[in-house]
């Protein structure tokens, strides 16, 4: 089986020039802490253009769309070449000619998997028997027929009441008012008896209802915990190599759990098989090919980098081995291009309903009481924008804080955004250099936050009065008497991460420049930075994930 392809295969190589990457799948050595990366070059893209063309002239490839990717590597001679890998299942096969094979392991399940994937089959099929039940469509038709029998009937006794009411405020008979009463409880009676029919009907479907949909949640209880534990056991058995030679399980790797897919993706498998046959990766793409995907944001023919559920958490351990890149120096790619600026705020995303920019250490987020603390990426945005007058800022970033600022266009996409972060659903990664050595590599700080009376807007940790606050942080490298720190804070407390930093019973080392909790040393800014915000867009319902260079 022909794995390892010419570049004459997919391009000219004569005809390809080269420019800087447009992208990096990057991750940190879980050992060391350095940052390793891989490019997407435009030598990749070519060849990924040239596979794109393959796929075009093969029916059997547009049946269902799917991620494909290409791995440009060196072999030992120095000669370069091209692996090839599809996502998942292609039409139903994990092992195709010409094609990476799937991660070690599927195999050893292969029987299992067979099994289980019947049993699902078969629930689906249950399931959509269910739901097709003709007493539905009987119930509904039923019940819709004595909403207008009601209807009908409670418009004919509203117009008998107010003739009733006429004529007693003109008779005094008392023959003629018990008449009338009477008429009104008749009408009473004519309705109770409609509805006990209506019950007398309906309720024997509705109970036949209530069992079948009863029965459908036992069915999706059933097939989710199928899925889940055939997972589960393809994963433990799924073993990735990095280039260092070390292997581990998605478990070892992922101990917390993982998506499903999770190693059927194409970078882990190109990844895994040029480590395990001595191949150096220069450069790696990957695309969309086929019918757009169920959530319409993967569109045919364009790229697209590592998914950050499966394979993102992965980079650190599959890229090891490679050569590291210094920490201090970072040049990380940003997902949304930055635009032009706007008053030497750099935009990285905009729509007609809302704004995200990349706020410079030093300017406030929305002007301040004073009139000497006006100057604020609000009052600028909405001195230069046509719209800029219905602008809201949806959260805010300190002062000396740089990075993604959110901003809404109007009322309702800031009411919806609003409530995202209130109900903590926005996703929020900070990078910060700390200005000392922490110990521990990973973990969660949770402390209760208090606004300190004598020295506002401080805060201080107040074990009566704070509000509860939760960080997860992770270091990302260590560097003579600094540490680089990842923060992921779940709650959005104001100085909380500089209070988690700082404080003992947090990691006990202020960020470097923070001068309000205590850093003495000499720089020129507050070393944290907003890098990474993802959220539901309001309007367009789909995921945004948007990502600002760390600038220190």
């Amino acid at each position: 089986m022909v794995i390892i392809r010419s570049l004459s295969d997919f391009i000219d190589c004569n005809a390809i020039s080269n420019s800087s990457p447009s992208y990096y799948y990057e991750g940190r050595c879980l050992q060391s802490g350095d940052r390793l990366k891989l490019p997407r070059t435009s030598m990749a893209e070519a060849i990924a253009h040239g596979l794109m063309q393959q796929l075009a002239n093969n029916d059997c490839y547009s049946r269902e769309g799917k991620m494909y990717g290409i791995l440009l590597v060196e072999l030992p001679n120095g000669e370069q070449r091209v692996l090839k890998a599809f996502s998942g299942l292609l039409n139903g096969c994990s092992l195709v000619e010409d094609w990476v094979p799937p991660i070690p392991g599927r195999d050893k399940v292969a029987l299992e998997e067979a099994r289980t994937l019947a049993q699902l089959d078969a629930i689906k099929q249950e399931i959509l028997t269910l739901k097709q039940l003709t007493e539905r469509q009987q119930y509904q038709t039923l019940f819709d027929q004595f909403e207008q029998q009601l209807q009908a009937m409670s418009d004919r006794h509203r117009h008998c009441k107010h003739q009733r009411q006429e004529k007693r405020q003109q008779i005094c008979d008392p023959l003629t008012l018990e008449q009338l009463d009477e008429e009104s409880r008749q009408q009473g009676i004519e309705r109770r008896q409609l509805k006990r029919q209506q019950n007398a009907v309906l309720q024997p479907l509705q109970q036949l209802i209530a069992v079948t949909d009863a029965r459908i949640s036992e069915l999706k209880q059933q097939r989710k915990a199928l899925s889940c534990q055939l997972q589960a056991q393809m994963h433990a058995t799924y073993s990735l190599t990095n280039f260092s030679g070390r292997s581990r399980s998605l478990q070892q790797l992922m101990p917390k759990g993982f998506p499903t897919g999770t190693g059927d993706c194409c970078a882990p498998k190109l990844l895994h098989y040029a480590a395990t046959h001595n191949l150096k990766p220069l450069a790696m793409a990957e695309f969309w090919w086929g019918a757009s995907s169920v959530n319409q944001d993967k569109i045919q023919g364009e790229f697209y980098g590592a998914c950050a559920e499966r394979c993102q958490p992965l980079m650190g351990f599959l890229l090891s081995g490679l050569k590291p890149i210094s920490i201090l120096n970072r040049d990380v790619y940003t997902i949304s291009p930055l635009s032009p600026t706007k008053g030497e705020i750099p935009i990285i995303y905009e729509d007609e309903w809302l704004i995200a920019v990349n706020k410079p250490a030093g300017l406030l987020s929305v002007p301040g009481r004073y009139r000497d603390r006006q100057d604020s990426v609000l009052s600028r945005l909405r001195h230069l924008l046509p719209d800029g007058i219905t602008l809201a800022s949806v959260h805010r970033l300190d002062q000396e804080t740089s990075g993604i600022l959110l901003l809404a266009r109007d009322r309702q996409t800031h009411r919806q955004l609003s409530q995202q972060f209130q109900q903590r659903q926005v996703y929020k990664v900070y990078e910060a250099i700390l200005s000392g050595a922490v110990t521990v590599d990973q973990g969660t700080i949770e402390l209760p936050l208090w606004a300190d009376p004598e020295n506002r807007p401080n805060q201080k940790v107040d074990w009566q009065h704070g509000k509860p606050s939760l960080t997860h942080f992770q270091v990302m490298a260590r560097e003579e008497d600094y540490t680089r720190v990842e923060f992921t804070p779940l709650t959005g407390r104001t100085h909380q991460l500089r209070v988690h930093a700082a404080d003992v019973r947090g990691l006990g080392v202020t960020i470097l420049g923070d001068r309000v909790y205590g850093c003495c040393a000499v720089t020129s800014r507050l070393h944290l930075h907003a890098r990474e915000l993802r959220f539901e867009h309001p309007q367009l319902e789909k995921s945004l994930h948007l990502q600002a260079i760390t600038p220190f």
